[in-house]
Parts: structure tokens; C-alpha cells; sequence
């Protein structure tokens, strides 16, 4: 049987291949190109188990959700403390600070840490966002008191070694210094302090190189505190045994007062003859190959805990939350520009900072910009039909069901909520507060908010320069070598420092 397949199969040549590639060039892709989007199916209903809290004696909130079936306890210590308390001289400190928290303790070397967690089948992860800082960690429910040890050590006695301090901030170095020579990175890094008046959490060059053990030392005793922390346990354990493992590992942590970080200011923006945006930065970047091209802008008043998260939610699903939305349909599907574009919010508590991004060839970038500006333009313009309008909000809630059938999923769903203050009882009431946003309320949230914001292009200049001006007649151009930038400068040039 073997020998006649293989005799039949050299009858189909070469010549019989690019028949084939022939036809379905002709008609496969008309077709497929007719072939309609099939329909959202039915909604699938999310049962969030109990969530359980209770208070340590020193202020520590114990947060328990039982799950039973699979023998696995994920662990996530949320630190009501980030990036936002540690202004752009020492920017990047408190993700160092909860980095170094694993490089070793008074009785355990960073190697120690890493091989007992890997005996344990599992790793600590640690890191710090602008709002909260977080250790998490998953493992097998009969391992839970070693982890547990492990955990509670790196959290109570850091030993933050300068060696491992040096090697860290070293690492960091490189590894960013890397990073602003890619666009898209150095778009975002500029717009920290450029669009959203904060700095950038992974820190600069020069913060970085100026964060000492002394001021790790520092950050994490003003706000790595128990009345501040919350522990929280999702899986195979009951609330009882948690509580019990929480009071025997972290009841001695002692209690002292915690400061309030503050956000940032916002730098304020001039006017535009559309609204839609004020302001107009280039970063040259000589050979970049690609050019990052977004639009940004600071949403005041509406953050994470405000009623309008839920609107801004599903009008970031249509605009740019997936493949199928709005500036992914036109930049990549339609035309081809790119390989993706999105868009997102980041979320304060009081504030949020919006963001539309997408990467293209130079010489189409001056086009992609027109494009971003005319979508977030249409979103203040006119309605959503429900056609278009329900698929996205089936995006959200069928991303949001998925999220909680993890264990870590369900444990970072929570912690989100604790970091901004929000009772947990919210993750019931997601899938009805997101599908009774309306269209006009998108409508609304769009044309108060999408207006005065930036549109920030790195990339090579010369390149699409002439298109720019052909495109945007009337804007104000402001260019800034990629190797002169320093955030910290009022405009963005290190020679412009005083």
C-alpha cells in the first residue's frame, strides 16, 4: 500500500501545485472574503464562588475563595503601594524594590529562594505596577506551609545585598536601554511624562542608576505593611485553614502608619481646529525600520472605581480591544499598514490614561495617524448599532469568564479590585454591567473625554515628513531627536535642562 501511494502522489507535480495556488488565488480568497462573520453565541452564565475576608490582628486583610476539584492553592500578597509614590528621580523603585525581595533573605540566597520554590514545583513572581505592588505564587495544597515559609521569609526579612542590588540594577540597565531604541517602546516611555504628566515605571537611565539600598530600604518599610497588604488564597483550601496559615506566617508583621502616594500633574495641552488633539510630537529615529504612531490622552475623572469604567471598557473593546475591532479593521484588514493595532486604558484610581497604538513602515505612517485621529473622531460622532456593538461586549464578558476559571486568573481578578478598594462582590456584577452599556453612553464618554490628547509618531522622520505636512497642514510639529530625549526635561531635549 505504502509503494502505490507514493506512486500516485508523483503524478501530482509541480505543474498540478501551481494550478491549485492559481485557482485559489482567483476564487479562494473572493470567497473567503464574502464568507460572513458567524454569529456571537449564547452568553455563558459566570458562578464566582464565595469570597471570604477576614482581618488579621495587625490589619492584614485575608481574602479566601474555595475552590475544590484540583489540588492547587494560588497565593497572590497584594501591597497597596507603587510606582506612584515614588516620583521621576527615583522612578522604577518600586519595581526594583519588589524584584529584590527575592534576592535573598537573612537565612536564604536568591539561589535558595529560586531551587526550594523549584522543589516545591513552583516560583515566586513579584512586581509593581503605578498602583499596587504583588508577590503571587501557585502550588500543590500539600506543599502550601513550605511556600507559605518561603513567602512570608521574602516579604519579613529581606536582606536587599548590595551585590544583588548592583547585578539587578545592571540587568535593568540593559535591558532598557535596549528598549528605547524600538519605537514602540520609546513612544510609550515619552508619554508617560510627555502625554500623561507621571513617569514611566520601569524607570530611566538615570533613575535607575541613582536607586541605592538605601532607598530600597526605605520604600519598602513605608509600604510593605500588614494594614496595607492584602493576602489572598484561591483554590483548595477552606477559609479557616487559610486564616490559620496567614496569622501563623505573616501575625508577627508589625503595623506601622502607611503614606498616601500622589499622582502625578498633568501637563496641559493648547488647542487644535478638530479637538481631537492638541499637541503633535515626532521622535526621530534614524533607521528604525518601523514607526510606532499613537494617540494618547488623560482621562480625568473617570477611573477605575468611577461609573463610566464600564462604558470605557466596552468602547475600548470596539475601538481597539481585538482583532476585530474598529482600528484593527481599518489599519491592518482593509489596508494592510500593519500587523495589529489597539488600544487600552490604564487605570488610577481617580484617573485614567488612554492610549491608541499600532506600528507601521515609515513611509505609512503620516497615513496610519489620519487613520487613528478619523476613528477616535467617529466614536464622538455617531452611535454603535447593536450589530456591531454586542460581539464586542461578548469579547469582554467572554474574556472576563475565562480569567476566573484559573485559580491565578480568579486570584488577579481580585487583587485588581482590592488594589482601588472595590468589593469583591463586583466580579458578579461584570457581565450585566457591561452588557447594559448603551451606545449613546459611548457616544458621550468619547466626545468629553477624546479631546486636546497627543499624537506622538517615533520613527524616521525623513521618511514620512512631506506626507505629515500634506496630511496635518495645520499642526504644530514638534521633532526631537530619539538620542537628545530626556523625559525629564520640560521639552523632552537634555540640553534644554537647567
Amino acid at each position: 500500500m505504502r509503494h502505490v501511494l507514493s506512486s500516485n502522489m508523483r503524478v501530482f507535480n509541480s505543474k498540478n501545485l501551481v494550478f491549485l495556488f492559481l485557482c485559489y488565488c482567483a476564487f479562494g480568497v473572493e470567497a473567503e472574503a464574502q464568507v460572513s462573520l458567524p454569529e456571537p453565541g449564547p452568553e455563558r452564565s459566570v458562578n464566582v464562588p464565595a469570597v471570604k475576608e477576614s482581618k488579621l490582628k495587625n490589619g492584614m486583610t485575608v481574602v479566601v475563595v474555595e475552590k475544590k476539584g484540583v489540588p492547587i492553592v494560588s497565593v497572590n500578597l497584594l501591597v497597596r503601594a507603587g510606582a506612584a509614590g515614588e516620583g521621576m528621580k527615583k522612578a522604577g523603585l518600586a519595581n526594583i524594590t519588589a524584584d529584590m525581595l527575592t534576592k535573598g533573605t537573612k537565612t536564604r540566597t536568591a539561589e535558595q529562594i529560586a531551587e526550594e520554590m523549584e522543589f516545591l514545583g513552583s516560583s515566586l513572581n513579584s512586581g509593581a505596577g503605578w498602583n499596587s505592588s504583588t508577590l503571587g505564587m501557585s502550588v500543590t495544597s500539600d506543599k502550601l506551609d513550605a511556600a507559605m515559609a518561603i513567602l512570608s521569609d521574602v516579604v519579613l526579612n529581606p536582606s536587599f545585598k548590595q551585590e544583588e542590588l548592583d547585578l539587578l540594577r545592571s540587568q535593568t540597565l540593559d535591558e532598557l536601554k535596549y528598549n528605547l531604541t524600538q519605537p514602540g517602546f520609546l513612544a510609550n516611555y515619552v508619554a508617560s511624562a510627555w502625554s500623561y504628566g507621571e513617569h514611566p515605571t520601569g524607570g530611566t537611565p538615570a533613575s535607575i542608576g541613582s536607586i541605592g539600598r538605601g532607598d530600597v530600604d526605605t520604600f519598602f518599610k513605608a509600604a510593605y505593611q500588614p494594614q496595607g497588604s492584602v493576602l489572598i488564597f484561591v483554590g483548595d483550601i477552606a477559609q479557616e485553614n487559610a486564616v490559620k496559615a496567614a496569622d501563623q506566617y505573616f501575625g508577627n508583621w508589625e503595623s506601622a502608619p502607611i503614606g498616601k502616594a500622589a499622582i502625578g500633574p498633568v501637563k496641559s495641552s493648547g488647542g487644535n481646529n478638530n479637538g481631537i488633539y492638541a499637541r503633535f510630537l515626532v521622535v526621530d529615529l534614524p533607521n528604525s525600520g518601523q514607526a510606532a504612531v499613537n494617540y494618547l490622552v488623560p482621562v480625568r475623572g473617570s477611573g477605575r472605581s468611577s461609573k463610566d469604567y464600564y462604558s470605557a471598557s466596552v468602547l475600548n473593546s470596539l475601538l481597539g480591544g481585538g482583532y476585530s475591532s474598529r482600528l484593527n479593521q481599518e489599519i491592518r484588514i482593509k489596508r494592510g499598514l500593519s500587523y495589529g493595532a489597539g488600544s487600552n486604558f490604564s487605570w488610577r484610581g481617580s484617573s485614567s490614561n488612554f492610549g491608541a497604538r499600532t506600528q507601521t513602515k515609515d513611509v505609512s505612517a503620516a497615513e496610519v495617524a489620519e487613520l487613528i485621529v478619523a476613528e477616535i473622531k467617529r466614536l464622538a460622532d455617531g452611535d454603535p448599532t447593536a450589530a456591531e456593538l454586542d460581539p464586542r461586549k461578548a469579547v469582554l464578558t467572554g474574556g472576563f469568564g475565562r480569567n476566573l476559571e484559573t485559580n491565578a486568573g480568579l486570584a488577579g481578578a481580585i487583587a485588581d479590585l482590592y488594589s482601588f478598594g472595590i468589593p469583591a462582590s463586583e466580579l458578579n456584577a461584570y457581565m450585566t454591567n457591561v452588557n447594559s452599556v448603551q451606545s449613546s453612553a459611548i457616544k458621550s464618554f468619547a466626545a468629553k473625554n477624546f479631546v486636546n490628547g497627543d499624537i506622538v509618531i517615533v520613527g524616521d522622520y525623513a521618511k514620512f515628513k512631506d506626507d505629515l505636512a500634506k496630511r496635518f497642514p495645520n499642526a504644530k510639529i514638534e521633532v526631537v531627536k530619539a538620542d537628545e530625549i530626556d523625559i525629564e526635561s520640560p521639552t523632552l531635549k537634555r540640553s534644554d535642562i537647567q
